[in-house]
């Protein structure tokens, strides 16, 4: 199968230094594959969406010299995909509906898990509302040994999670209505043909609960890497919601080349777009195209 790979930018602002790393990273691998390289607005959450950030993102990544090898995917226009996807749930006995509160949940909880993680849930309505409206919608995960999902990560090596201990049944659909990032890039990526996810290494603990997802749907699994993100001087992941600035777009050269060093490659002796990706994807080649 042809290689084809995604950047997948929410719409929440302007790009940074850390998501430039990761739309180096996967648009890098696709080119030493000779792959296809998409970008996917994933704007399927519309409280957080900043009217025109998608357009800026954009235009960022073509002064950038990443530009989609195809036209550019929006969620906010799949939401008949996604209810196929989800009926089809339904009707194999793997989804119910949850009457449960963020803070009924949490307050059953010791600790909460990582950002882009659904609370553990720990099966209140599995068998019933008990006479609460629903709320939400969630995928019932398996018991005992069927519930530890396992991969091979092309970064961080070999992972395993217990789907039943770690994560618990997650939700597909929210109580504002909307649908679950879960069931949304599971969906979005095997309509378009991904054979390859690089991404942020926050986004791993993830992993397990979409190939779960995948195997509900029969689709097939793509290659993983996470890449390491990018912290502030706190520790903390870069975010908006941490400082990080928007990228420089009259600059495109001096971030580029930070970007790669946080990937460990060394480009710093390009000075054009051009030579940049000649270096900067021979090196991603090197250590990671068998």
């Amino acid at each position: 199968m042809s290689y084809r790979g995604r950047f997948a930018p929410s719409p929440t602002g302007p790009l940074h230094a850390g998501s430039l790393v990761s739309a180096l990273a996967s648009f890098l691998d696709a080119r030493a594959h000779g792959g296809t390289w998409i970008v996917r607005i994933e704007d399927v959450d519309s409280p957080r969406t900043v009217p025109g950030a998608a357009d800026d993102i954009l235009a960022t990544l073509a002064r950038f010299g990443m530009e989609s090898d195809e036209p550019p995917v929006w969620q906010s226009r799949r939401d008949d995909a996604y209810a196929r996807a989800f009926e089809r749930l339904q009707a194999g006995g793997l989804v119910y509906p949850c009457g449960c509160t963020r803070r009924e949940i949490a307050d059953s909880l010791v600790h909460a898990h990582a950002r882009h993680a659904t609370l553990a849930y720990p099966g209140t309505c599995r068998n019933g509302l008990n006479g609460r409206p629903a709320r939400a919608w969630r995928l019932r995960v398996p018991d005992g040994d069927a519930a530890r999902v396992t991969f091979v990560d092309r970064w961080q090596g070999p992972q395993s999670q217990d789907l039943a201990t770690e994560v618990g049944d997650f939700a597909l659909k929210r109580a504002d209505g909307l649908w679950a990032y879960q069931l949304a890039v599971v969906v979005d990526d095997a309509d378009a043909g991904i054979t390859h996810i690089v991404r942020g290494a926050d986004l791993l603990d993830s992993t397990a609960r979409q190939i779960y997802l995948q195997q509900c749907l029969r689709a097939p699994t793509p290659s993983y890497l996470h890449v390491p993100v990018v912290t502030n001087e706190a520790g903390e992941k870069l975010s908006k919601q941490t400082g990080a600035t928007p990228l420089d777009r009259n600059a495109p050269l001096d971030a580029l080349v930070q970007a790669a060093r946080h990937l460990g490659i060394d480009a710093s002796a390009a000075r054009s777009l051009d030579a940049f990706y000649a270096s900067a994807i021979a090196g991603w080649a090197k250590r990671f195209v068998p």
